[in-house]
């Protein structure tokens, strides 16, 4: 548990693998040579949980989160009841697949959160302030603003954090970029989550062509950079390449479940 948490912490960025064109080790060694050691895997693609068997068996030591989860079992069974071929895996296939935390767009039930929350992160999606406090409350490590641009972005974070006292670390997700990464960090955001449309258009349509993945590499090494860079401006005695969980919470006020 805390070995993972502080992972994420460490790298700062989560990328969302929600790619059909790029091969999800050659992904995840490109992540590792840009210095980021950890990704989620969305079931929104196929076969999530092959994907991760094979994250956790060819690349040892990397941080895999089972993510786009529905932790609704009706709604969930209704789904593949209509979809078969495409079933949505449940946050306990994650776990046996070899998951080492969850993330979903929205809440997580409070009977995972009894069964999971004591062994690995669990990050819910969350849009108000309600929510958020309410999975907190529940075991959540911190949460996700999904769609943080909808949802208002770092001006939204900046405006709420104080009612909650600064207390619960918030991952925006959905629509986050280079040009956007300097407000969220400085709005309190330890970790953000993006894509792979964090890359220009242009430069991923020709890795994805060319199975390109020291460019890939090349690409996120400049997202980390700059949460790097932003994170340090921010919280100057704090080393994030080393620091512990207790050492970012003492720094950063943050307290995670």
């Amino acid at each position: 548990m805390n070995t993972t948490l502080e992972q994420i912490l460490r790298d700062g960025f989560i990328l969302v693998y929600n790619s059909t064109k790029l091969d999800v080790v050659k992904t995840a060694l490109a992540l590792q040579a840009a210095g980021i050691h950890n990704m989620e895997v969305t079931c929104r693609i196929p076969d999530a949980l092959g994907k991760i068997r094979r994250l956790k068996a060819e690349v040892p030591g990397f941080r895999v989160g089972g993510a786009s989860l529905v932790d609704a079992p009706r709604s969930r069974e209704r789904f593949n009841q209509r979809n078969p071929t495409t079933p949505l895996p449940s946050p306990e296939e994650m776990v046996e697949a070899g998951a080492d935390y969850l993330v979903s767009a929205a809440a997580f039930r409070p009977e995972t959160y009894a069964r999971f929350a004591a062994s690995l992160p669990m990050i819910p999606g969350c849009g108000t302030v309600s929510e958020i406090l309410a999975q907190y409350e529940l075991g959540a490590s911190f949460c996700k603003l999904f769609p943080a641009a909808q949802c208002g972005g770092a001006e939204f974070i900046k405006a709420m954090d104080p009612a909650l006292h600064k207390m619960i670390s918030l991952m925006p997700t959905g629509g986050t970029s280079n040009a956007n990464i300097p407000d969220y960090v400085k709005a309190g955001c330890l970790v953000l989550g993006g894509s792979f449309s964090m890359i220009d258009a242009t430069t991923l349509k020709r890795i994805e062509s060319e199975q390109d993945y020291a460019t890939l590499a090349s690409e996120f090494a400049k997202v980390k950079k700059l949460i790097d860079e932003n994170r340090a401006s921010q919280y100057p005695k704090l080393n994030f390449a080393t620091a512990s969980q207790t050492e970012i919470e003492a720094a950063t006020g943050r307290i995670f479940g």
